[in-house]
């Protein structure tokens, strides 16, 4: 299936409403799934996307449904969102949301890696996860044709993974049959407030009056909540990624070991990656937020490569607009839909790994590499919150990689969160305010 770009045919056209219960900002799996929910329990939604639905980082991922070595404080989400992964495709009619419970394996080649594995263990037994530390006997028979000299692992069969760039829209037609109307290629410009709380939003088709709005526009949302005067830390990296043409199933899990990650998939080939490389365009934000980031940044600094500067009309480009009105264009609509060209390194890199750990999948050949642009936070931990300040916005944004795998479990929570419901977890490491009022910056493992 051809990557989605602004070529992709536009597939929802609802007009814009006069009025909503909730408008969602972006229709990635964070927004898309939101809206389910919350099209689920009867709540009026629009869901507006300024391109295509999933046409940024939701369906240029990896397609892993990962709990393994995910944030203490993330893991009680993360699980239930592996929970409704395994249900969606039934409950909501859509083939394309199938979960492939295949597991997955973190195969280590050195003894302070697997002591870091041994580590994360006691936190998934806190939580009653299936995962097991693996010998070096075990590592190899549950990956086999892949090279290394393992001298362990650490696997969660529970695990899974589904296809990014059908599911996410699958969802959507669940979303829209659950009486959401969906419109795509049409950017909310401006959030509208009176007296200090949301009052609603205007589109570059007009106004929706709305008193609860949740922004999930990914690597997008800092550019969106600055013009409305929030300050959101977040920094964008570009990720590459490939795909292998078909060959035979040999059982594996998804994998993820020094230099190389891959798992298989529908069509039968392989989506591959270096999974330890992400680069990031310095542009004014980058200094503005280097003190927030700094934590991140020497801890990722062997992965991490600064590029001069964003290429044209990508967030936070030097010289791009910063603030503008309703009444103007903005960036959402110069930039439908952020198609990054893949990385030089990433595929060099990717092709000399490729040899050295899947010789047979170098035979097989890559069919087509990618990238996508990943939302990062200064802890590699989401937002997800409504904002003390305004009343009535919520944020679901800064997913920092994880953001296809967590998704239902966020739009879960976000729906509740939005209709003033329990949501079930303790949400206090999300808060948006945690950069600001002094709370230690502690990096979540990224």
């Amino acid at each position: 299936m051809p990557m989605i770009t602004e070529a992709t045919p536009i597939i929802h056209a609802d007009p814009i409403p006069e009025a909503a219960d909730v408008v969602v900002i972006g229709a990635g799996i964070i927004g898309t799934s939101t809206a389910w929910f919350l099209g689920q329990q009867g709540a009026k939604v629009a869901l507006i996307e300024k391109g295509r639905v999933a046409g940024e980082q939701s369906s240029r991922n990896w397609g892993w449904i990962r709990q393994q070595g995910r944030d203490r404080d993330e893991l009680p989400i993360v699980m239930e969102s592996n929970r409704i992964w395994r249900r969606l495709a039934t409950e909501t009619g859509e083939r394309d949301l199938a979960f492939a419970g295949c597991g997955l394996a973190y195969l280590a080649e050195d003894e302070r890696a697997l002591a870091k594995y041994e580590e994360w263990h006691d936190l998934a037994r806190e939580h009653q996860l299936d995962t097991r530390m693996l010998s070096p006997a075990e590592a190899r028979n549950a990956c086999p044709g892949l090279e290394g000299q393992w001298v362990g692992g650490m696997l969660t069969p529970s695990d899974g993974r589904a296809e990014p760039f059908v599911a996410v829209p699958a969802l959507a037609r669940a979303a829209r049959q659950a009486g959401v109307s969906i419109t795509e290629d049409c950017a909310v410009r401006t959030l509208e407030t009176r007296a200090g709380t949301v009052s609603g939003v205007h589109t570059e088709r007009g106004p929706v009056r709305a008193d609860r709005v949740v922004l999930a526009g990914g690597a997008w949302s800092t550019c969106f909540a600055r013009n409305a005067g929030i300050d959101l830390p977040q920094l964008i990296v570009r990720s590459t990624v490939g795909r292998t043409h078909p060959v035979a199933d040999r059982g594996l899990p998804n994998v993820s070991m020094p230099g190389f990650a891959t798992s298989r998939r529908a069509d039968g080939g392989h989506t591959v990656t270096t999974g330890n490389l992400i680069e990031h365009y310095v542009c004014a934000r980058s200094f503005r937020d280097l003190a927030k980031f700094a934590k991140l940044m020497w801890k990722s600094a062997g992965n991490l490569r600064l590029r001069p500067k964003p290429p044209a009309g990508h967030p936070g480009a030097w010289g791009s607009r910063t603030r503008w009105r309703a009444d103007e264009v903005t960036p959402f609509e110069r930039m439908r839909v952020l198609d990054p060209p893949p990385s030089r390194e990433g595929r060099r890199r990717l092709m000399k790994h490729l040899r050295k750990r899947a010789p047979w999948l170098d035979e097989a050949g890559i069919a087509e590499t990618w990238a996508g642009m990943i939302d990062v936070t200064p802890d590699a931990v989401p937002y997800i919150c409504e904002v003390p300040s305004l009343p009535g916005l919520f944020i679901g944004t800064g997913m920092s990689g994880h953001g296809f795998g967590i998704g239902p479990g966020v739009g879960r929570v976000l729906a509740d969160l939005v209709l003033d419901r329990p949501t079930g977890h303790d949400l206090s490491r999300f808060r948006f305010e945690r950069f600001v009022d002094g709370s230690p910056i502690v990096p979540g493992p990224y």
